[in-house]
């Protein structure tokens, strides 16, 4: 089984992380209500197994605990994929969500580059998965979903584009691309031999 755990603490945030590239069940608390519903669909879409427990200073705001969530998810699958043997390595798929599309392009490369082409008009989104805290403490700041993205990609050493082509409602958009996400990394670490799938003989 292709999997990892990693334990990250800081004074920002204290993070519990296990992830099964192989499949298995997901549990995922991280104090914030629209992270959880993201990582949610993470996990039911690229069918990983995925545990995440956050604590963080969420009473300043949600900045510190998306982006260490990204790093240390990125860190688990840095660990988890291994030495890449048999992997489909590529990857492209676009989601649609009503009026949205976005496409998500995944190269397991050993080189950690974003190319982030979401165009959300809004600053802030609905926290609808848990209007107690969002009446607490505002609106989920949508410039996050960048931020998380760059820490997954510059630790788990993947190149990901990610490109809206059409979309109006930053929920739909925003969903849209963790789904594309999900899916993408699903085909990317498929194993359809052994070889190493690199003219260079190193990923």
């Amino acid at each position: 089984m292709r999997s990892a755990e990693i334990e990250r603490n800081t004074r920002e945030t204290r993070i519990k992380l296990r992830l099964c590239l192989d499949g298995g069940d997901y549990k995922i608390d991280t104090e914030c209500g629209f992270l959880d519903h993201m990582m949610e669909l993470f996990a039911v879409h690229s069918g990983f197994g995925l545990n995440i427990e956050c604590r963080g200073d969420t009473n300043v705001d949600f900045h510190h605990t998306v982006e260490d969530v990204g790093i240390v998810l990125g860190q688990a699958f840095l660990s988890a994929i291994g030495d890449k043997r048999g992997i489909a390595r590529y990857a492209d798929v676009t989601i649609p969500m009503d009026e949205a599309l976005v496409l998500c392009a995944a190269d397991i490369s050993g080189r950690g580059t974003l190319n982030y082409a979401l165009k959300i008009e809004t600053a802030k989104v609905s926290d609808e998965s848990d209007e107690v805290r969002a009446k607490a403490v505002g609106l989920f700041d949508t410039e996050l979903i960048e931020e998380f993205f760059i820490a997954f990609t510059r630790e788990a050493r993947v190149t990901l584009h990610l490109v809206q082509l059409f979309g109006r409602n930053t929920h739909h958009i925003i969903e849209c691309a963790f789904k594309a996400f999900a899916r993408a990394m699903r085909k990317a670490v498929e194993v359809n031999g052994d070889a190493l799938p690199s003219s260079k003989g190193v990923l």
